[in-house]
């Protein structure tokens, strides 16, 4: 795999059906020169793309149609192009450097009004600029800060007009902690803390919750789960505890309360179960209630009222018992008056869709237009069903659905509710044959089985054998559908079908944004809340201080999606082996690079680069897109390309981590084009970088001993005594059971059973190696530690590094500014480790947070005495240096570690570990690794080499 692919895939995530600036960022762009092009250059359409006629635009259902507000005839070579400014720009650069029309000033192109902004768009750009200005002006009410921390409340874009300007900046706290939230409070006037004085107004005393009846509105969840499907309205109920439920050990069944074998009809909801149950257990509060209506699904969630029965009085409790009870009270109206936003008729996955909606519009709304905000508010007054159907949808692979296929036992009428989201814009559909295009025929005849499509085929061709192969059937009937030589395909393809759905292009692109702004990844989706709903995923708690948003203004984010595009469209034109597209992509990147670079980049001081925020910008995804491109030049021998993207590269981020791999590159590539006095200066000057790191700056250093030799160089440099150091290394024999290049070697164990190098390497260090215990673990193991012992750090309260409640990490993990921020934090924790308190943090943090999701923590593969004895044999001292170096550069040292952990006991629970890189025949050490080797003798690690030979075959 390309170097880079793997990092561009984490980026683009779940790939979007439609890329609503495909068409123009092809047309706009042109690709790299070849050498082997005549002189002028000229190339037909990247990847036989027919280029659309000027002034047309593709719209949501795949046709073409007339818009000429949105395209202008380029000044200089006069083609028509997109009318936004970075389109514009980037065209303008392209037509400027081919000069092969008058080349225009600076005052001519400033001058030049490209296209005129109509009332609608002057009155956006005010909207946006004033609801930026509102989210950082003050802090919202508390009562919206509780309804976002449960995600219940509808937003409302008069929220915040009144606010005074003259208070400090929002923070934006949320927080299931409320003793952490008041501390946090004390310490900062700005902060608006989650709470709701009407549920204050409630609890009067603690006498008042102690004595009196409390009555609870809620409703019972999980009616598939029940053992009784008839209900009656007014049916009395009870609630029992469920502690060996294995998705929520706090989870509370309803049962029927009439009934001697306590059937269940199902469940409380999850959130208000975390608070009763600690009421029923701990302070014996015990619960009745009845049914007070029946829904007319019977999945639905069935309305209930419930009333505590019995509790505690103030005499027969102590102070603690008596606060312990009043904030448990307080817990349980939180939420209760929280869900009263909801409908309860509403499944799981629709509230999961309305929650991440409502919350984008709150805290991002200055990123959409006035239009955009409607359209996406018009979801809220959708039906259950209409909701219903376009999640379900959106969340399947399309783009095409079959209505005739489609049917979910919680959507009561299919047919109104496509009719609704088709009405109201969310969908697009076919019903008849004459509405059927060329453009969808492809789509459409792919949602066919093959026997139906090889009767279609049977009936349009007489004579000719017929396909067996799905696609070869679709690809026939498409050319014949194209040629125009069977009118009568489009009626017999929707005689089968019927009528097909999509979710229309709209709605889909600002759903997409709007997941991307709530996640800030393309790797999660809706499905993160069904996962923790479920149980599969437990997210660590921690506190959200927003006091700056990420994406400041529109324009910043429509470039970061069109960034993403690209990305996509490389991304899928490597997949498809499309080179001529990928060099597009490649020419896009290096166009706004060049364009944007100096003015977003290096304008900008040093220790700004260094914040979390860089990686949501467009130029951040473009070099991203470059440093794939470099891979796929060097694969096709582009080396002079690629050193011009190099350059490139390294001269618009010159605060950034990957400096050293593009140096290195370069310096290589120079080579390669017979430029050796340049690549060596090119090493020379890395080596001098503060952000050439690792084993980067290992192989820098190796390229200049190489070069550096008389004539270039009479005097040896500095460090080539340091470099010559010998890292030991053993050797063992093995018997091969293979013996290929290529393929990873295999060996017979010494139990006769096959095994790897590493495997063989274990066996002999645990035998006449000198009795060790180990693991085959690389970093995975050094990182669990890590994770556990600064678990705390990682999670404290740090401003602007947790955006919502599904992150593993703070964002600033892999920037120096982690440990910059956290640095008195750091330093504590790690002289609590040198002192020899690892192995107590390590135990106390295992049991608070085992199974919860950490980046770098896998809690499957580690178990907690092997985590123990290597803390209790590795030693404080070397622990926190260790830990250390992860802390401060978390990206350079989170890979490469050597490849066996090994460890052995001594008297009086003292030991000694080993860590070992296992080479086979055929293997040598990378420079990442030699550098970890280097790092780990230099911090008091024992650490060597072992070599696997093959031995002499047994005949």
């Amino acid at each position: 795999m390309l170097t880079g692919r793997e990092s561009l895939i984490r980026l683009v995530g779940k790939r979007r059906r439609f890329l609503p600036n495909r068409h123009s960022l092809l047309l706009s762009a042109a690709p790299i020169q070849d050498s082997r092009l005549d002189d002028d250059g000229d190339r037909s359409p990247v990847g036989g793309t027919e280029e659309l006629k000027a002034g047309e635009v593709e719209n949501r259902s795949g046709e073409t149609s007339v818009s000429e507000t949105e395209w202008v005839s380029c000044p200089v070579c006069g083609a028509k192009v997109r009318g936004g400014d970075y389109m514009m720009n980037s065209h303008l650069d392209l037509c400027l450097v081919k000069g092969k029309k008058r080349k225009l000033t600076q005052r001519t192109l400033l001058q030049l009004d490209f296209r005129s902004k109509s009332g609608s768009e002057i009155g956006s750009s005010e909207s946006g600029k004033l609801n930026s200005s509102v989210v950082s002006s003050g802090p919202f009410e508390n009562k919206h800060l509780l309804r976002r921390v449960f995600g219940l409340q509808k937003p409302s874009l008069d929220e915040g007009k009144d606010i005074d300007t003259a208070k400090p900046p929002l923070v934006v706290v949320i927080s299931n902690d409320s003793q952490a939230i008041e501390q946090l409070c004390d310490n900062d006037e700005s902060v608006s803390q989650v709470g709701s004085s009407s549920v204050t107004d409630k609890l009067q005393s603690c006498d008042e919750a102690l004595s009196s009846r409390m009555t609870l509105e809620t409703f019972i969840v999980g009616r598939k789960f029940s053992d009784e499907k008839e209900l009656n309205c007014g049916a009395s109920i009870t609630l029992l505890q469920d502690p060996e439920n294995a998705k929520d050990p706090n989870a509370i069944k309803v049962l029927l309360g009439d009934s001697a074998s306590c059937r269940v009809l199902g469940f409380l909801p999850r959130e208000l179960a975390r608070y009763l149950s600690p009421l029923i257990e701990k302070h014996g509060v015990i619960f009745e209630g009845f049914i007070t209506s029946i829904p007319d699904n019977p999945l639905d969630v069935v309305p209930i009222q419930i009333m505590s029965k019995d509790t505690l009085t103030s005499s027969s409790t102590d102070e603690n018992e008596v606060k312990d009870l009043t904030t448990s009270w307080k817990n349980v109206l939180h939420v209760v008056e929280s869900m009263e936003s909801n409908s309860p008729s509403a499944a799981k996955y629709q509230q999961n869709f309305i929650i991440l909606v409502q919350e984008v519009l709150r805290t991002n709304s200055h990123l959409f237009t006035d239009e955009e905000r409607n359209f996406l508010e018009l979801f809220f007054s959708f039906s259950d069903d209409s909701q219903r159907l376009f999640v379900r949808l959106y969340l399947r692979k399309g783009p095409w659905f079959r209505m005739s296929n489609v049917s979910y036992p919680e959507i009561l009428n299919l047919k109104e509710a496509s009719n609704e989201l088709s009405a109201k814009g969310y969908m697009c559909s076919i019903g008849h044959a004459n509405e059927l295009k060329n453009s969808n025929m492809e789509e459409i005849l792919s949602l066919l089985t093959v026997s139906e499509l090889r009767e279609i085929s049977s009936m349009l061709k007489k004579n000719g054998p017929l396909s067996t192969r799905k696609q070869d059937i679709v690809a026939e009937l498409c050319s014949l559908c194209k040629d125009g030589v069977c009118p009568k395909l489009p009626i017999a393809v929707m005689d089968r079908t019927g009528k097909c759905v999509k979710i229309d292009a709209k709605a889909e692109s600002l759903i997409w944004r709007a997941e991307r702004l709530f996640f800030l990844n393309g790797e999660q989706d809706l499905r993160a809340f069904l996962l923790v709903d479920l149980g599969v995923v437990k997210y660590p708690n921690y506190n959200c201080v927003i006091s700056e948003q990420i994406f400041t203004i529109r324009s910043e984010l429509l470039a970061y999606e069109e960034a993403i595009e690209v990305a996509q469209l490389m991304d899928e034109s490597l997949d498809e082996s499309k080179s001529e597209l990928v060099l597009t992509c490649i020419t896009i990147a290096q166009s706004r690079l060049s364009s944007s670079c100096s003015k977003d980049i290096q304008a900008i001081p040093y220790e700004t680069r260094a914040k979390t925020f860089s990686c949501f910008s467009a130029s951040w995804v473009y070099s991203k897109i470059g440093t794939l491109g470099i891979s796929f030049l060097e694969s096709k021998r582009r080396y002079n390309e690629a050193i011009s993207l190099l350059k490139l590269l390294l001269s618009c981020f010159t605060c950034d981590g990957r400096r050293g791999y593009w140096t290195l590159r370069l310096s290589i590539d120079l080579e390669h084009i017979s430029c050796p006095n340049e690549s060596l200066t090119t090493a020379e000057n890395g080596l001098l970088d503060p952000w050439v790191r690792a084993g980067s700056k290992m192989a820098l250093q190796r390229r200049v001993i190489r070069l550096a030799k008389p004539p270039r160089r009479w005097k040896p440099p500095s460090f080539a005594d340091s470099f010559k150091r010998k890292i030991r290394e053993v050797h063992i024999l093995g018997r091969p059971l293979n013996s290929e290049t290529g393929v990873k070697s295999r060996f017979y164990g010494e139990d006769g059973d096959q095994c790897g190098v590493e495997q063989l390497a274990l066996q002999y260090y645990a035998g006449e190696g000198g009795g060790w215990q180990g693991v085959h673990t690389e970093s995975g193991i050094w990182l669990t530690i890590f994770g556990l012992l600064m678990w705390d750090v990682m999670f404290s309260d740090v401003p602007n590094v947790f955006y919502n409640k599904f992150q593993t990490a703070p964002l600033d993990l892999d920037t120096d500014g982690f440990y910059t921020a956290r640095k008195s934090a750091i330093e504590s924790q790690l002289q609590k480790v040198h002192d020899g308190m690892a192995e107590e943090i390590l135990i106390t943090s295992w049991e608070l947070n085992s199974g919860t999701a950490c980046r770098g923590v896998n809690w499957e593969r580690h178990s907690l005495s092997e985590l123990r004895a290597v803390v209790t044999c590795t030693g404080g001292r070397c622990l926190a240096s260790l830990c250390r170096h992860l802390a401060q550069d978390y990206r350079s040292w989170s890979s490469g570690m050597p490849d066996l952990l090994l460890w052995r006991f001594h008297d009086n629970y003292r030991g000694e570990v080993k860590l070992v890189e296992v080479k086979g025949p055929r293997d040598i050490l990378s420079e990442q690794q030699r550098a970890w080797l280097l790092l780990l003798m230099d911090l008091g690690f024992d650490a060597e080499v072992c070599k696997v030979s093959p031995g002499p075959l047994s005949t």
